[in-house]
């Protein structure tokens, strides 16, 4: 297996810039997960990465070989893609044996190798089957199969999930997961779903318009956000944002109300508050709010409301149902509080 490295790498597409310019390493056997917006560049950076796409400047190391020239067979990578990309007139077998066979390797290898992946997978039944015959999930399985008896440096994932339903993909992630900790090889992932970021990864990388917000591991990414984006970004529901004057230790907010923070900060900032750090206070006390819809989730329940003109929302405990129309009184927990700079997002504290 190999690490990666990128230095200084730049991507463009005639004069728009995609990825302005980056560095990044990855250590060998890490399973680092990119994840962002729609048109974060995210994708693109991958497929340079895999070697499907140019690049405009800068060097990308795969070990200690400098790759900017090499073909992607050339890379020894393997791409999971989100169509999955199988032959439809192959068996499932002879999906997975195809790459092998294109590479002349002896016919005993490739159905030691097929067999091995096979049952790795749990798909053994499954191999005289062509894809038709197959569930999303299974064919899924089949795509990863064929990349693993390749036996490559690298792999990479182009958001395998997003064509599965919700249960199937949080079964597939735990798989993929697990198969990273099996295999101890080393993996990227391309997601836009911020809970497979959380669940999968070793390390996350944040990206905004090609530039990368922060890298960190998902619980340094969830509790010490780098910045408002990041903060929002990451979390669901989203984080609570509000425009806020401190004071004397207070958040004064803008219809009048005050939450007490416990800041030494003074001046303009921007609150954040996550759902589930909203908690309810005794009557009397906190920043009473109206509540304007109820949404019971079964393990907790989501409280919406409005601040000002601002929508919020507070996840409270299952047993916790206020009516709409209901005053409640929150708080924050203590040290939960965020506060951003207004004018460039990054945290103040």
């Amino acid at each position: 297996m190999a690490s990666l490295r990128m230095q200084g790498l730049k991507k463009r597409f005639g004069t728009m810039e995609i990825i302005p310019s980056l560095d990044l390493e990855i250590a060998d056997h890490e399973f680092v997960v990119f994840v962002g917006p729609s048109g974060c560049g995210k994708s693109t950076l991958l497929r340079i990465i895999a070697g499907l796409e140019p690049i405009t400047e800068g060097d990308l190391f795969i070990g200690d070989q400098r790759v900017n020239d090499l073909t992607p067979a050339q890379r020894d990578i393997a791409m999971v893609f989100q169509d999955y990309a199988l032959y439809p007139h192959m068996t499932v077998y002879q999906n997975m044996a195809f790459g092998l066979q294109m590479r002349h390797t002896p016919q005993a290898e490739i159905d030691a190798r097929v067999q091995n992946a096979a049952r790795l997978l749990d798909i053994e039944p499954l191999l005289k089957r062509r894809p038709r015959a197959l569930s999303g999930g299974q064919r899924q399985r089949v795509a990863m199969g064929r990349a693993i008896v390749r036996d490559p440096k690298v792999f990479l994932f182009d958001e395998p999930l997003s064509n599965l339903d919700a249960q199937l993909r949080g079964q597939v992630r735990s798989e993929i997961k697990a198969l990273s900790q099996r295999l101890k090889t080393t993996m990227i992932f391309v997601t836009h779903d911020q809970v497979e970021a959380m669940t999968m990864a070793d390390r996350i990388v944040v990206l905004r318009g090609g530039v990368i917000q922060q890298v960190g591991a998902p619980e340094e990414i969830y509790g010490r956000p780098a910045n408002r984006f990041v903060a929002g970004f990451i979390g669901s529901p989203s984080m609570n944002f509000l425009p806020v004057n401190l004071a004397d230790g207070a958040a004064h907010l803008p219809d009048s109300r005050t939450l007490n923070i416990g800041t030494a900060l003074r001046g303009t900032a921007v609150l954040g508050i996550r759902p589930e750090h909203f908690i309810p206070a005794p009557e009397g006390t906190g920043m009473p709010v109206d509540v304007t819809l109820v949404e019971p989730l079964g393990s907790d329940t989501l409280v919406h409301f409005l601040v000002g003109d601002i929508k919020c929302i507070a996840r409270v405990a299952p047993d916790t149902r206020p009516h709409v129309g209901e005053r409640l009184p929150l708080s924050v927990a203590p040290g939960k509080a965020y506060l951003f700079d207004p004018e460039t997002g990054a945290r103040l504290a």
